[in-house]
């Protein structure tokens, strides 16, 4: 568990994210978190790889991953950025971020097998346990994907 004694130390490996995320395979759209300012932004990766069980129907002979996907991706790292921020100020609390709204999505390219996601989010605000983030996805250097999400707390069970 990340604690607020311990050193963040880059990367962030899948491990470490369980420890900070509900989401398992074949939800879990995080592979490795390699930049972190607490409480500003984060920088995850994500491989997109054949394996992925949603390039088997989305589309045969053509795999293209779903445009939601990359927008849970980022909602993701999200949530990563904001678990190791209450970390590291000593809040060991378990509750979760769930995304209540997405605004400005767009897609510029798609994202196929083999592709890299950078995953760069930056929070905007973080008010009475809502929060605002301005995300994108780059592959190769160029932006694929972006919007702006809202996540709300909710206390886990």
């Amino acid at each position: 568990m990340i604690k607020k004694t311990d050193p963040i130390t880059m990367p962030i490996n899948v491990e470490q994210i369980h420890q900070l995320l509900p989401h398992r395979y074949p939800f879990l759209l995080v592979d490795r978190v390699i930049e972190i300012v607490p409480e500003v932004s984060v920088v995850a990766v994500k491989n997109a790889t054949i394996n992925e069980p949603f390039f088997q129907g989305h589309f045969p002979g053509h795999a293209v991953m779903p445009g939601v996907l990359i927008i849970e991706a980022m909602a993701q790292a999200a949530g990563l950025l904001t678990q190791i921020s209450r970390r590291i100020k000593g809040d060991q609390s378990s509750a979760l971020f769930y995304l209540v709204k997405v605004d400005n999505a767009r897609f510029s390219a798609p994202v196929v097998p083999g592709d890299q996601l950078r995953l760069e989010v930056t929070q905007k605000r973080l008010v009475r346990g809502m929060g605002l983030f301005v995300a994108r996805t780059l592959v190769d250097g160029k932006e694929v994907a972006g919007c702006e999400l809202m996540c709300a707390a909710r206390a886990s069970k």
